[in-house]
């Protein structure tokens, strides 16, 4: 069984509480951020395939008291691996990574990514050193990861397996530099209170 994307989306940042920053992937994930409700918690990425693991990592290292849910694509995913050991190292228990893994490299023209292949993400991110680890096929498993990112303290890895459709492309600001500045004044504004 595989899920939407953007109702996979919708379902994982529907009630999502203030203190929950997202760190969309390089791409369908950005896109589907903004569509179901741009937020000045979504640090959307341009051109930093493979980063989003990291930069996630980074924003929950420093800010302890949020809850950081990087939701991206099994290309990037499979680009940045060594994030996984770095996180498994670290052990943010305020960090929870998504990956919606559809067999495809979207951004370059839909060829067949190494997930259909044989390349198992969730046996990568236990050997990583993730504790929590979920395979996400259906709505429910999704309605329970959604849970998850509001409630629990340990960081988790969860592979959400999807359809390979295309939903029309919602675009967020693109502008680096505004990006940056709305996510550290929700930062600002999340803490004080």
């Amino acid at each position: 069984m595989s899920l939407d994307r953007r109702a996979a989306m919708t379902t994982l940042l529907a009630d999502r509480p203030k203190k929950l920053f997202v760190v969309p992937g390089l791409g369908s994930t950005t896109w589907d951020a903004a569509a179901v409700g741009d937020d000045d918690r979504n640090f959307y990425l341009w051109g930093a395939m493979g980063g989003a693991t990291m930069i996630g990592l980074g924003l929950a290292l420093a800010q302890p008291k949020l809850r950081v849910a990087v939701i991206t694509g099994d290309g990037e995913m499979l680009m940045g691996l060594g994030s996984l050991a770095t996180i498994g190292v670290q052990q943010p228990p305020n960090l929870f990574v998504v990956v919606f893994d559809n067999g495809l490299y979207g951004e370059t023209g839909m060829q067949a990514s190494h997930t259909q292949n044989g390349v198992d993400l969730c046996n990568v991110a236990r050997a990583c050193g993730f504790e929590r680890v979920l395979d996400i096929v259906d709505e429910d498993g999704l309605r329970a990861l959604a849970t998850l990112m509001r409630t629990s303290n340990k960081m988790l890895f969860a592979r959400v397996k999807i359809a390979p459709n295309d939903p029309p492309r919602v675009l967020p600001e693109k502008d680096g530099v505004v990006i940056k500045d709305r996510v550290r004044s929700a930062v600002e504004r999340v803490t004080a209170s």
